[in-house]
């Protein structure tokens, strides 16, 4: 619709936008433009031409001034004809109208401008309600309320309209009076014409209106439930909004309008970055300009600063790992146009976020976080600001995590960054070992000690002192397998492959296994005692030998049998299906290595033989574990089996339970005997208390043993009662046990086996007890048994004396002189099987026969000495009779062989070196004549010796032989004597050292 006035200068128009504008013909220029709230239905000049008006759907006629005819609408460009020259412009969906130099003005926060240009608007027309409304606005953004509301109230009077109501509304919201504020909004409704889309904008801008007011709840409430509730809502604008609240919330905590809490606002801003998720705001900035001008907002650069904030929010707060997801978040979805404007800022913050990452993950790495580590190292690397310290660091992280093919990327970024310095192949090397890729890690090492001897400071020259080189390793490490290797069978089992292996073999599979390349590698950086510890710790564990006690049963396999073979491929038959299942019980307890005698000893080879029976004390000794099988124990078995198990007769099977410090039994099945899972037997009360009923010898002594010639005597009774299929073995199964390393001479027969180990005893020990036997003499030498059943007898033992009793004999002897005899005396020796033998001598002055019932075997005789009581002795042997007035022509002796514990020295414990004659330290006094009074502590100790020489004792029954020497008449029970005064023993001491055959 269009109107020409009556001198045809001016023409109106009317379009569906609801505008009326008026141009001018002579220059072609728009000089007013008019808003109605409803659409144009028709328009005119008034007769005098001074006015326009229009008439509308809502059946009312409005009018406006013509402008002069000099005015001219500035900011509008000459050649716009119709729709670019507008005084006015509608501004969201007709919600406002307002001149556009104003509206620029509030856009770019110019109020002042503004404000004077809505001013000479009302001036000119003192009913324009549109202008009163609009400054009303700018009074608002200014925050002076009292003149916002005046102007409100203005528009309001001239003429009621939804610009009106809304700047009423902001107005009353900014005094803080809610009620009124809300009633003047919903005013407002009145005027938007049922259009969801203005209703939905005012019902924003209330929201708004609320906030700004400080109502900050009810306003974010206000706009959630507007999305949420109402149909056809611009989902849009309300996302739009309640970002920008969020944003303001976030703003206001982090530059300290309500409290600094920086993760308070990180909070909010994260909610707002995740209500808009796009970067691009221009079409967003026109398209909702209402918040433009009425409350100021920025929305072209909305996106920026969320952003931005968010991430200086997080940082500040210390939410370091987020801060990064979100700038990372920030850059990959900007635009060009956005990361070019905002470089400068994101320069500084990635410096600002490397300084505090590097510093969390050093924390973190510090602390074992690793997890948290790789992550800070990680963002550190992201953001452009990582050195080779941090890759390096990553890479330390990434190791504790075992990620050994991401921290070997970060080390080959060390090394590529700073390719002079050794810390990359320190590194490395750690990390290949890590990894077990020890030959990689061992050449890695050696250009770390090429980097070092090459450096051009002689400070890092001087850190090539801290290593070796693989060699030298290589070196220590070959000694130390041979020190622990001395000590092991020459043959072990290889219980993981079934193979025997000799020492060499031993050796090779150690040097290609990984346990040897680890140990090669990880030594290489440690401290020389260190590495020395770690070096036993290795080989010691990976040469950790099984031993096995059996009972021979059959034909058991033997070296031959299974030489260059597969044991687990071998026929299940008799010995093998044993030697298999010791071989599949040891490798289940994680033990490599295995020994069993049967197979691992060439027993052809009489020298192979010979060291092994004298090593396999050691063996058993040293081993980790001896299972002992009792293959006469059934599954299940109850208490008592054991001590019934043929195992526990066998003369091998002494030794080879009392030298392991770990063993273990198991039944037929090898299943461990009574159910008993403990790893150490010996610990176990209940199999020990069997063991001990079952061998006589003392629980703690199983657990305690030590092998020597201490209690030489109890020893050999432990073995009385074993026996061996060869009877030299008898006397060979106790080399261990006494410790001692004689030749091992199968066929000599057991007496001369059993001659040769009880003459090293007494030749070593000086201990006299194992000539305390009964049975027959050996012809080895009449002092010692023919077989090892004479020590099944415990020997006599001398009766107790009280202290009391004690000083009271010797308080009786003080005036008795001591002879000095004693005192000149030697340790008892063998030579070429002759026993030197150290004795108090009681000639025999008569030998009666007595009738006996069993005269066939025995022969009893009364016998008489001097200095002695009568007593009978039983004998296989027939001795001459004769008396003291019919004397015989071989003398026939009683003798006391001396015995060292008399003189009641202190026990020095176990001695295994030989006796030296002239090591005692103790030598009786001279007669009172010649020193006076025996009132020392060495006088008071000969007494006490003179008394228990008084004491009953064992005595051994010579004969002289022509050639002078004598023989040991054999009893078959101990002969024991005693003298007839203890105060007359000096008079008849006969005190010598006599060769015995």
């Amino acid at each position: 619709m269009i109107a020409l006035n009556s001198p045809g200068t001016l023409l109106a128009s009317a379009s569906d936008d609801r505008q009326v504008r008026i141009w001018r013909f002579s220059d072609q220029r728009t000089i007013a433009i008019f808003t109605r709230t409803d659409p144009v239905y028709c328009i005119t000049f008034s007769m005098d031409g001074k006015h326009i008006l229009s008439g509308g759907y809502n059946k009312m006629i409005s009018k406006w001034a013509v402008p002069s005819s000099g005015y001219i609408l500035r900011d509008q460009p000459s050649g716009d004809v119709l729709r670019g020259d507008t005084s006015r412009e509608q501004v969201a969906d007709n919600i406002l109208a307002i001149d556009i130099s104003a509206r620029n003005a509030c856009i770019t926060g110019d109020l002042s401008t503004a404000g004077r240009l809505l001013t000479k608007e009302i001036n000119d027309d003192n009913n324009d309600y549109i202008s009163y409304a609009n400054r009303s606005f700018v009074m608002a953004r200014k925050a002076d309320w009292d003149h916002a509301l005046d102007d409100a109230l203005k528009a309001m009077s001239i003429q009621p309209s939804l610009m009106g109501c809304i700047s009423k509304g902001i107005a009353l919201c900014g005094k803080r009076q809610f009620q009124n504020a809300m009633k003047a909004f919903d005013l407002g409704f009145l005027f938007v014409d049922a259009n969801l889309k203005k209703t939905h904008l005012l019902l924003l801008i209330k929201a708004i209106a609320l906030f700004n007011a400080h109502e900050h709840e009810e306003a974010i409430l206000r706009v959630q439930d507007l999305a949420t509730t109402c149909p056809n809502v611009d989902i849009l604008a309300c996302q739009i909004v309640e970002a920008y609240l969020h944003v303001q919330l976030g703003l206001n905590v982090l530059n300290g309008v309500d409290g600094v809490c920086h993760s308070e606002a990180a909070d909010h801003l994260t909610h707002a970055v995740n209500t808009i998720r796009f970067s691009s705001m221009s079409a967003i900035h026109s398209k909702y300009d209402v918040f433009l001008v009425l409350f100021g907002w920025d929305l072209m650069s909305l996106w920026e600063t969320v952003h931005q904030n968010q991430c200086q929010a997080l940082f500040r707060a210390g939410r370091l790992q987020e801060a990064f997801k979100a700038y990372r978040y920030m850059m990959d979805t900007a635009d060009e146009a956005t990361k070019a404007h905002c470089l400068d800022w994101s320069t500084a913050f990635k410096r600002d976020c490397s300084i505090h990452y590097t510093a969390g993950g050093d924390d973190a790495l510090a602390a074992g976080n690793y997890d948290e580590a790789i992550e800070l190292y990680s963002a550190v690397i992201d953001l452009d600001f990582a050195t080779d310290t941090i890759f390096a660091n990553r890479s330390k992280a990434r190791s504790g995590k075992m990620l050994w093919d991401d921290a070997l990327i970060d080390v080959e970024k060390v090394i590529e960054l700073n390719p002079s310095s050794y810390i990359g192949y320190q590194l490395k090397h750690a990390v290949l070992h890590g990894a077990h890729r020890y030959d990689e890690a061992i050449e890695v090492f050696k250009s770390m000690l090429f980097k070092l001897e090459n450096a051009s400071h002689t400070q890092t020259q001087n850190l090539r002192q801290q290593y070796i080189n693989p060699s030298e390793v290589d070196v220590a490490v070959q000694g130390t397998i041979k020190a622990q290797l001395d000590d092991a069978p020459h043959r072990l089992l290889n219980t993981f492959t079934g193979r025997l292996c000799d020492r060499e073999v031993q050796i090779s599979t150690f040097k290609t296994s990984k346990e040897y390349k680890e140990l090669s590698s990880s030594s290489l950086l440690v401290h020389a005692d260190l590495r020395k510890e770690r070096i036993k710790d290795v080989v010691e564990t990976y040469f950790r030998c099984v031993t096995l006690s059996n009972r021979w049963e059959g034909k058991e396999p033997l070296l031959y049998d299974i030489k260059d073979k597969v044991v687990d491929e071998l026929e299940a038959v008799g010995g093998i299906t044993k030697l298999q299942s010791f071989c599949k019980t040891a490798r289940a307890a994680g033990y490599r290595w295995g020994w069993i005698d049967s197979c691992c000893i060439d027993q052809a080879n009489n020298v192979e033989l010979q060291k092994s029976l004298n090593s396999m004390f050691t063996w058993y000794r040293t081993s980790a574990l001896t299972m002992v099988y009792l293959s006469d124990v059934p599954p299940s078995s109850k208490p008592g089996a054991l001590t019934r198990s043929v195992w526990n007769t066998r003369g091998w099977t002494v030794p080879e339970f009392l030298a392991p410090k770990v063993i273990r039994f198991y039944q037929s099945d090898w299943t461990p005997y009574l159910d008993d899972q403990s790893p150490n037997h010996k610990q176990s009360v209940a199999i020990m208390q069997e063991l001990e009923d079952a061998t006589g010898i003392d629980a703690q002594t199983f657990v305690a043993f030590r092998p020597g010639m201490m209690n030489a005597r109890e020893k050999l009774q432990w073995a009385s009662t074993r026996v061996t299929t060869v009877e030299e073995d008898i006397a060979y199964s106790l080399f261990g046990i006494f410790g001692v390393q004689l030749p091992i001479l199968y066929g000599e027969k057991r007496q001369n086996a059993l001659g040769r180990l009880l003459q090293e005893i007494v030749a070593v020990s000086g201990d006299i007890t194992a000539l305390d036997w009964v049975g027959t003499s050996s012809e080895f030498n009449s002092c010692l048994p023919a077989h090892i059943t004479s020590y099944e007898t415990s020997p006599y033992t001398l009766p107790p004396i009280s202290e009391d009793e004690m000083q009271r004999s010797v308080s009786s002897l003080q005036d008795t002189v001591v002879v000095d005899s004693l005192e000149r005396l030697r340790a008892p020796r063998f030579d070429h099987r002759r026993l030197h033998l150290p004795c108090i001598v009681f000639p025999i002055t008569e030998i009666r026969r007595r009738s006996t019932e069993h005269e066939e075997s025995y022969f009893t005789y009364a016998v008489k000495a001097d200095g002695l009581r009568d007593l009978q002795i039983t004998t296989e042997d027939k001795l001459s009779q004769f008396t003291r007035g019919r004397p015989a022509r071989r003398s026939f002796l009683l003798v006391r062989p001396w015995d060292r514990r008399l003189f009641e020295l202190p026990d020095h414990g176990e001695d295994t070196e030989s006796v030296d004659d002239d090591d005692d330290d103790f030598a009786l006094p001279e007669s009172p004549g010649e020193q006076g009074p025996l009132d020392s502590e060495l006088g008071e100790r000969a007494m006490r010796l003179i008394v228990r020489l008084g004491q009953p004792f064992s005595a051994f029954l010579l004969v002289q032989q022509r050639s002078g020497e004598y023989k040991r008449i054999a009893s078959d029970h101990d002969i024991i004597t005693q003298v007839q005064e203890v105060d007359s023993v000096h008079g008849m001491m006969d005190v010598r050292t006599l060769e015995i055959l």
